[in-house]
């Protein structure tokens, strides 16, 4: 049976919770290594995730589904500090993660609006959320005056690309982890772009 769901921008506040927590499940392969153990590295999600950069899929209930996170030169998704990683992990803790995760930053160029993550709950795949998510980023960049939507989706994610390819994304670029696909758990990225029309 098809679920219910409606797009809404940002995110209820009492879902804070389970928006740490999807957004664990989605990236804990990428980034489980540095964030371990999982009880503080859900608390950082808890704690970075910034309403004014998400976009939410909520059952009839109101319950989270699944969310899209994106980045402009204003802000993003995921938006923290050097003192927030020490905040939940002590001085040296967050200092080294903090280095170690900068390797994953990624710039957004003022004309572009890079995605910051996509995540849909195991329940609720396969019922076009993932897609109406897309689509709304897609609608974010155009109220905004961008001229593209940017993602990077790693090698170890065949089904995200599938997606992305068929929402009309097309690869620019490949980089490659080099010695930092041990602790990523990947080997490379791959940068795909879509205009917006």
């Amino acid at each position: 049976m098809p679920v219910e769901f409606h797009i809404e921008r940002g995110f209820p506040e009492d879902q804070r919770a389970t928006a740490a927590r999807l957004f664990w499940q989605a990236f804990r392969g990428k980034l489980g290594k540095i964030l371990a153990p999982e009880t503080k590295a859900l608390k950082l999600c808890e704690l970075l995730l910034n309403q004014e950069f998400a976009l939410s899929a909520l059952g009839p209930e109101g319950e989270l589904l699944g969310m899209a996170g994106f980045k402009t030169d204003e802000g993003a998704l995921v938006d923290g500090t050097l003192e927030d990683m020490r905040s939940v992990y002590g001085l040296w803790g967050g200092f080294w993660r903090g280095l170690v995760l900068d390797v994953l930053e990624r710039e957004a160029t003022p004309d572009q609006l890079l995605m910051d993550g996509i995540f849909v709950s195991e329940k609720a795949r396969g019922q076009g959320i993932g897609t109406a998510l897309l689509e709304a980023v897609f609608e974010e960049a155009r109220q905004r005056g961008l001229s593209s939507v940017r993602l990077d989706v790693i090698d170890t994610n065949p089904r995200a690309r599938a997606l992305y390819e068929r929402a009309g994304f097309q690869a620019i670029g490949n980089e490659e982890t080099g010695p930092f696909r041990h602790v990523f758990g990947f080997s490379s990225s791959t940068r795909m772009e879509r205009q917006v029309c």
